[in-house]
């Protein structure tokens, strides 16, 4: 009788190299990137430009400048007011002032957003370099405030002057142009960045933006009721620094004949920035998030 012959066992694959050679070190096929600011301010861009804060605040921002600066400038040409040889450019200002309040919402709301919702948490693990994310912030929210600024204001005044040069309007010098295009948009600008940086260290939107908007129209409505002669001094310092009143000088339309003139205004909020900036970056990289 012949003896069944069992199936030979078949052999194991072999290992993989990693466990056959000890010592052996694993390589990813994934490429892996020293990170940079570039990354950082790539993310940024993407997170601004995909939220609907972003839309809806810089939407109300160009209907306001385009509205109320078009608006005022119809009423004046389809009365028989001539303007006296002055420029039309001034008549930007009934949009510029309230369009700042929509940069300053979302200035503050692109820092002081994430710690609501708990994505700053997300944000500083992808990035550890909380320094590296408030620069990154900064540098895009600056960019898009101002390049958007920019291009209404500069269209504002451009329909501004073309309709009301017959009515008695002179066309602006260089430096007139360059105040209420390039001038207005850096002083909104570092304005809407100031705020990102005051909601980077208050860390609660609706407290951050109330703040800044204190600060826009607060010193200017108090001014209007000091009548004691002995605040004078304080009446007419309000006055001459109150946010409105510096906007207005970029147009040379200023509300007092005294206090900052030219281009003071952009250095004097140059400074304060600059100023909170530095608490911002102490504040952030000494707190948890």
């Amino acid at each position: 009788m012949s003896t069944p012959q069992l199936p030979m066992p078949q052999q194991a694959a072999p290992a993989p190299s990693w466990h056959t050679a000890p010592g052996a070190s694993y390589t990813s096929p994934i490429p892996v990137v020293r990170t940079h600011l570039g990354h950082a301010i790539a993310s940024e861009w993407t997170k601004i430009r995909t939220v609907r804060s972003t839309i809806w605040t810089i939407g109300v921002f160009l209907f306001l400048v385009f509205g109320l600066g078009l608006l005022f400038t119809f009423v004046v040409a389809a009365s028989d007011e001539e303007l006296g040889g002055d420029s039309a450019l001034p008549l930007g200002f009934a949009g510029v002032l309230p369009g700042s309040i929509c940069v300053i919402t979302l200035g503050v709301l692109t820092t002081a957003s994430e710690y609501g919702t708990g994505l700053i948490r997300t944000t500083m693990t992808a990035c550890p370099g909380r320094g590296r994310v408030l620069v990154s912030k900064s540098i895009v929210f600056f960019t898009l405030a101002f390049v958007v600024t920019l291009v209404a204001t500069s269209l504002v005044a451009l329909f501004q002057v073309s309709i009301l040069e017959g009515h008695g309007g002179r066309q602006p010098t260089g430096g007139e142009w360059l105040k209420a295009t390039v001038g207005i948009s850096l002083y909104v600008a570092l304005l809407g960045l100031l705020s990102l940086l005051v909601g980077s260290v208050i860390r609660h939107s609706a407290g951050a933006i109330t703040l800044m908007i204190g600060l826009v129209l607060a010193p200017l409505v108090i001014a209007l009721f000091l009548f004691s002669s002995s605040l004078e001094g304080v009446r007419q310092a309000m006055f001459e620094y109150s946010i409105p009143n510096q906007l207005s000088i970029f147009y040379d339309n200023s509300l007092s004949r005294s206090g900052p003139d030219g281009w003071d205004p952009l250095w004097i909020v140059l400074g304060v920035t600059a100023v909170a900036f530095a608490g911002a970056y102490a504040l952030l990289e000494k707190r948890d998030v």
